[in-house]
């Protein structure tokens, strides 16, 4: 059964112009039989292209076969692709099918095909004009009906100015190219492909989300490994801390790359004062962040990031009623709501005998978040339990 093509479509996430774009080019190419070309750095995802213009085409039902002809040494390249005949090198004992001809009436994906050798360029090129498989080892060649996909990382045309890329079959391959962007050229898909992911690496202990303010700074970050970097990021968080929420800001150094670590202490310098709450996620029992901080909506901005430290002094803001007048001299709000806030969480732990649990039951708070306000506070330890 043919899948419909929006179903296959929605393999490729994203709302950027770029995957918009993608996704309708992927559309007008499926049903054709030419051979197509994907471009894009490592990592960007371009055999999950290549699948759903297999599987949003009417070859569907056929088989999908992937190569990497990178991955292969050169002497055994020739025979995964072409196969062979029994007894025509050392270990052949049987005959045996290529990619090619078991891929027949389908899609043959050759992922790297800029690092295909030479002499085997030339054999490729034939079967593209003539669409026939000869196996090492001789024998009968073997008609096959298959929609060739080939991807690189490369640029084959300074390849072919090299001499190491052949014009014609570049231009065979070329016939209906598709530029896949990196992932730090379309940002704005980045809290897509983290939720799906999420969602993918999620176990029993529940799928991870991330502050808001951790999102803006992975939308800042370069990528280099693109999606594959992001979805071994959020698979890393997601088997250390399952079902929690994750505050980059503090995350130990050793799960970060040094750009991510650059980016945090920029954070650290713009974040509003009222946040300055350091408890360590190595050994914190869930991660920072107040409990207030809800799983993060698409799209959200900068303005946001600051609103989640303000609430939680609104919320305190309620006790200065207590005070019938001002002093001439005037008051710190800052220090006069800290205080407040202090003194009750110091009535607390003294009211429950230092047990954190109890105490954050009293101030309706999360007990994390009463262990990060604890520390912000340089509340005594001595007088604390579990």
């Amino acid at each position: 059964m043919i899948q419909s093509k929006n179903n296959c479509l929605d393999s490729i996430l994203g709302k950027s112009t770029a995957i918009e774009r993608l996704r309708a080019i992927v559309s007008q190419c499926a049903n054709s039989s030419a051979p197509v070309l994907l471009r894009g750095q490592s990592g960007t995802g371009k055999e999950l292209v290549s699948r759903a213009l297999h599987d949003s085409s009417q070859r569907a039902p056929h088989p999908f076969v992937a190569i990497n002809c990178g991955a292969i040494p050169d002497q055994l390249l020739e025979s995964e692709l072409f196969g062979h005949r029994k007894g025509s090198f050392t270990g052949a004992t049987c005959d045996r099918k290529g990619r090619f001809e078991l891929a027949n009436m389908g899609t043959l994906f050759l992922d790297e095909i800029g690092d295909m050798p030479a002499q085997l360029q030339v054999k490729f090129l034939r079967v593209l004009e003539e669409k026939v498989v000869e196996p090492v080892g001789g024998g009968a060649e073997v008609r096959i009906d298959v929609r060739i996909v080939a991807a690189t990382h490369r640029n084959l045309e300074e390849m072919v100015a090299e001499g190491t890329f052949r014009e014609d079959l570049l231009y065979r391959l070329n016939v209906l190219p598709i530029s896949i962007h990196a992932l730090h050229e379309r940002r704005e898909d980045i809290p897509i492909l983290v939720a799906h992911f999420a969602n993918v690496f999620g176990g029993d202990d529940g799928q991870i989300t991330f502050s808001e303010s951790s999102l803006l700074m992975l939308q800042s970050y370069s990528w280099p490994g693109n999606v594959r970097e992001l979805a071994n990021f959020v698979q890393r968080f997601s088997v250390l801390y399952p079902g929690k929420i994750i505050d980059i800001a503090r995350v130990p150094d050793d799960f970060l790359t040094k750009e991510l670590i650059e980016l945090v202490q920029i954070y650290k310098t713009r974040e509003p004062e009222s946040a300055g709450f350091s408890v360590d996620i190595a050994t914190a029992d869930i991660c920072p962040q107040s409990q207030s901080l809800q799983e993060y909506e698409i799209g959200s901005d900068a303005n946001q990031v600051e609103s989640l430290y303000e609430n939680d002094f609104e919320k305190i803001i309620g006790l200065s009623n207590s005070i019938s007048k001002l002093p001439v001299e005037g008051v710190s709000s800052k220090d006069f709501l800290n205080n407040v806030e202090a003194n009750l969480i110091r009535l607390a732990l003294t009211q429950t005998d230092g047990n954190v649990s109890k105490a954050s039951d009293l101030l309706q708070l999360g007990r994390t978040s009463l262990i990060q306000k604890i520390s912000k506070y340089q509340l005594g330890k001595e007088s604390r339990t579990c």
